[in-house]
Protein backbone atom coordinates (compact mmCIF):
# COMPACT_ATOMS: atom_id res chain seq x y z
CA UNK A 1 0.00 0.00 0.00
CA UNK A 2 2.94 2.50 0.89
CA UNK A 3 4.35 1.66 -2.53
CA UNK A 4 1.05 2.46 -4.17
CA UNK A 5 1.26 6.17 -2.58
CA UNK A 6 5.01 6.95 -3.20
CA UNK A 7 4.38 5.84 -6.67
CA UNK A 8 1.50 8.46 -6.87
CA UNK A 9 3.43 10.97 -5.35
CA UNK A 10 6.26 10.40 -7.81
CA UNK A 11 4.31 10.62 -10.75
CA UNK A 12 2.15 14.03 -9.44
CA UNK A 13 5.69 15.59 -8.96
CA UNK A 14 7.02 14.50 -12.28
CA UNK A 15 3.64 15.62 -14.08
CA UNK A 16 4.24 19.48 -12.03
CA UNK A 17 7.32 19.38 -12.91
CA UNK A 18 6.92 18.72 -16.77
CA UNK A 19 4.37 21.53 -16.84
CA UNK A 20 6.39 23.97 -14.91
CA UNK A 21 6.89 26.93 -17.14
CA UNK A 22 10.28 29.23 -17.23
CA UNK A 23 9.66 32.98 -16.06
CA UNK A 24 9.20 35.58 -18.23
CA UNK A 25 12.24 37.66 -17.85
CA UNK A 26 11.48 41.36 -18.94
CA UNK A 27 14.16 43.96 -19.12
CA UNK A 28 13.07 47.20 -17.43
CA UNK A 29 15.06 50.10 -19.28
CA UNK A 30 17.24 51.89 -17.36
CA UNK A 31 16.22 55.42 -16.21
CA UNK A 32 17.60 57.91 -18.47
CA UNK A 33 19.52 60.64 -16.47
CA UNK A 34 18.20 64.24 -17.14
CA UNK A 35 21.01 66.85 -16.83
CA UNK A 36 19.85 69.35 -14.30
CA UNK A 37 21.16 73.21 -14.19
CA UNK A 38 23.58 73.69 -11.69
CA UNK A 39 24.62 77.31 -10.78
CA UNK A 40 28.18 78.18 -11.48
CA UNK A 41 30.41 80.83 -10.01
CA UNK A 42 29.41 84.36 -9.56
CA UNK A 43 29.93 87.20 -11.95
CA UNK A 44 31.69 90.13 -11.53
CA UNK A 45 29.82 93.02 -9.81
CA UNK A 46 27.56 95.21 -12.24
CA UNK A 47 27.42 98.85 -12.10
CA UNK A 48 25.67 101.16 -10.33
CA UNK A 49 22.17 102.01 -11.32
CA UNK A 50 20.84 105.68 -11.77
CA UNK A 51 19.00 107.75 -8.58
CA UNK A 52 14.97 107.40 -8.35
CA UNK A 53 13.15 110.34 -9.41
CA UNK A 54 11.87 113.16 -6.85
CA UNK A 55 8.33 111.83 -5.28
CA UNK A 56 5.39 113.54 -4.84
CA UNK A 57 4.85 116.18 -2.63
CA UNK A 58 2.18 114.73 0.00
CA UNK A 59 -1.47 115.97 0.94
CA UNK A 60 -1.50 119.10 3.24
CA UNK A 61 -2.62 117.95 6.93
CA UNK A 62 -5.36 119.47 8.71
CA UNK A 63 -4.78 122.03 11.06
CA UNK A 64 -4.80 121.18 15.13
CA UNK A 65 -6.76 122.19 17.74
CA UNK A 66 -5.40 124.91 19.42
CA UNK A 67 -4.78 124.51 23.34
CA UNK A 68 -6.34 125.68 25.82
CA UNK A 69 -4.24 127.87 27.70
CA UNK A 70 -3.36 125.51 30.80
CA UNK A 71 -0.74 124.22 32.48
CA UNK A 72 1.85 121.74 30.69
CA UNK A 73 3.20 119.03 33.59
CA UNK A 74 6.07 117.33 31.90
CA UNK A 75 7.17 113.87 33.63
CA UNK A 76 11.04 113.07 33.58
CA UNK A 77 11.82 109.48 34.26
CA UNK A 78 14.22 108.81 36.48
CA UNK A 79 17.96 108.04 35.06
CA UNK A 80 18.72 104.39 34.82
CA UNK A 81 21.98 102.72 36.54
CA UNK A 82 24.79 102.50 33.72
CA UNK A 83 25.22 98.67 32.49
CA UNK A 84 28.81 97.68 33.63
Amino acid sequence: MKTIYLAAVLLTTLGLAACDKQPVVVNVPTPVAVPVAVPGPAGPQGTAGTDGGQGATGATGATGKTGDGGTTVIVVPPASTPAN
